[in-house]
């Protein structure tokens, strides 16, 4: 999701709610805690020097504020001040989430809850490195039938 994508769903929610992919939700009394511009340059294992650019969003739950709920028309203010602050642009969210350990998470919407959606590793240059496009299946009985060099009980290549 976009930044410009949050900011309309902002208007159309009378709460926030995040949920993960499991069914359970983030505690309603927690904290967005930063809204940043994070730039990542790398290079790819085949050599592709690249750029990528995400507004951050950071969760955070406070314990001790049982209290706390965090408004839409407040959350659309902190986005507002920062993009003015930091100039920043209509970038993809990633959200950060304290379960077990900091995960980091896509963003979407169901008309209701905002979803914290688990992020993928993926193989950027796999046409340089060797990474299959996608497996063949093959059925084992068609192995059998198709081989000329088929073991057969007996016939000693075993």
């Amino acid at each position: 999701m976009k930044l410009s994508e949050i900011k309309n769903y902002l208007n159309t929610v009378e709460k926030l709610s995040f949920q993960l992919q499991d069914g359970s939700y983030v505690p309603e009394n927690f904290h967005v805690t930063e809204v940043g511009l994070i730039t990542k340059d790398f290079i790819d294992c085949g050599g592709t020097i690249r750029k990528e650019t995400v507004v951050n969003f950071q969760l955070w739950e406070d314990s001790n504020d049982e209290d706390h709920r965090l408004k839409p028309e407040k959350l659309k203010k902190i986005i507002d001040l920062s993009e003015k602050v930091l100039n920043i642009g209509n970038f993809e969210i990633e959200v950060e989430y304290q379960d077990k350990t900091i995960g980091k998470y896509d963003l979407g919407f169901d008309g209701t809850n905002f979803l914290l959606l688990n992020k993928q590793t993926a193989c950027l240059a796999s046409d340089q490195c060797g990474v299959p496009k996608e497996k063949k299946k093959i059925n084992l009985i068609d192995i059998s039938k198709n081989s000329t060099n088929s073991c057969t009980p007996g016939g000693g290549c075993c």
